[in-house]
């Protein structure tokens, strides 16, 4: 084969994979600055869908009835491992700072209730307020592609912090010690 020839076919067939590798990546950085969440700098915080329904418990929650407070909104499921190894972190964070007016919500996604008391009494959340969502619309609604994610919103309803993925408390330290203080 002429060499002319093969060099011209190289640079046809390398230069394909090297574009769409470039325009891959390009997209996917693209994607990850778009849902890294509304607490990136110099992007507005907006406001928080509705949130509303019997919780496992039994009584009704709707986040527009807590405007004033700061809620911690955690989506979880009984099957995703992360999610039951952040359960406890959740559960001392609604104990430590719900005198400071925090709700922490759990938005708990394609359970049986069952399930769902079983997980958080083996990881002692027992006290949070937990939403079903047994179809997942309202994690729909909220934007949700996987489990864990978590959503701080602040006082005027608006989300103003979004982690997607396990929680650390150091993230949740510097999420909600603006919000509400240092406790």
């Amino acid at each position: 084969m002429n060499p002319a020839i093969r060099r011209s076919w190289w640079r046809r067939v390398g230069l394909a994979p090297a574009t769409v590798l470039l325009l891959t990546v390009g997209l996917g950085a693209l994607l990850v600055r778009h849902r890294s969440g509304p607490d990136d700098v110099g992007r507005p915080a907006v406001a928080a869908p509705a949130l509303a329904g019997t919780t496992l418990d039994g009584t009704w929650f709707d986040l527009a009835a807590v405007r004033g407070q700061v809620v911690l909104v955690n989506v979880f499921a009984s099957w995703c491992g992360p999610c039951r190894d952040e359960l406890p972190l959740l559960a001392e964070t609604a104990l430590r700072w719900s005198p400071q007016g925090l709700r922490v919500v759990g938005l708990n996604l394609r359970d049986g209730p069952e399930a769902v008391r079983t997980l958080l009494k083996q990881t002692q959340a027992e006290q949070l307020t937990v939403l079903p969502d047994p179809d997942g619309t309202r994690a729909v609604d909220w934007g949700v592609r996987g489990v864990p994610e978590t959503f701080v919103v602040d006082r005027d309803g608006r989300i103003v912090a979004y982690q997607p993925g396990v929680v650390t408390r150091q993230w949740l330290q510097d999420q909600l010690s603006p919000l509400l203080g240092a406790a």
